[in-house]
């Protein structure tokens, strides 16, 4: 872990799920020592663009990423595969209950029982949410 190294991404993160095994080496305050980034380290990977006291947070982020892609970690396996990022975008708003919260209702489509139209009306609303908050995603 390195403010140094390549930027995490879901991307990222679905390739080292797919490896047999990791190790993820962190430093704290400075870093690694140099000469082990050159004889043991074969891939640096940073968080964002931002430097903490330690590896030790960045290490759990890259983790917990990589962890719940891994079949039998989820109890639904197929979520993982539907969440932010995935698919380009942002995943598209959730709903619980009950239908009425503080005087907002849960969109009448997602209580119609309709599967095409439900999942019509995520995508819609996902590609909506990404333009809105995330439009250098809708550029990749």
């Amino acid at each position: 872990m390195t403010p140094e190294g390549e930027k995490f991404s879901q991307k990222l993160a679905n390739e080292l799920s797919l490896k047999e095994s990791l190790m993820i080496l962190c430093g704290h305050y400075k870093g690694v020592d140099e000469r082990v980034r050159m004889a043991l380290v074969t891939r640096e990977i940073s968080i964002g663009d931002y430097v903490l006291s330690g590896g030790e947070i960045a290490a759990l982020v890259v983790t917990d990423a990589i962890a719940r892609l891994i079949p039998g970690v989820l109890h639904d396996g197929e979520s993982a595969l539907l969440d932010s990022f995935q698919t380009g975008m942002l995943d598209y708003p959730h709903y619980t209950r009950p239908v009425e919260y503080r005087g907002m209702r849960v969109p009448e489509v997602l209580l119609s029982g309709n599967h095409r139209e439900i999942e019509r009306w995520r995508q819609e609303q996902a590609m909506a949410r990404t333009a809105r908050r995330r439009k250098d995603l809708l550029r990749e």
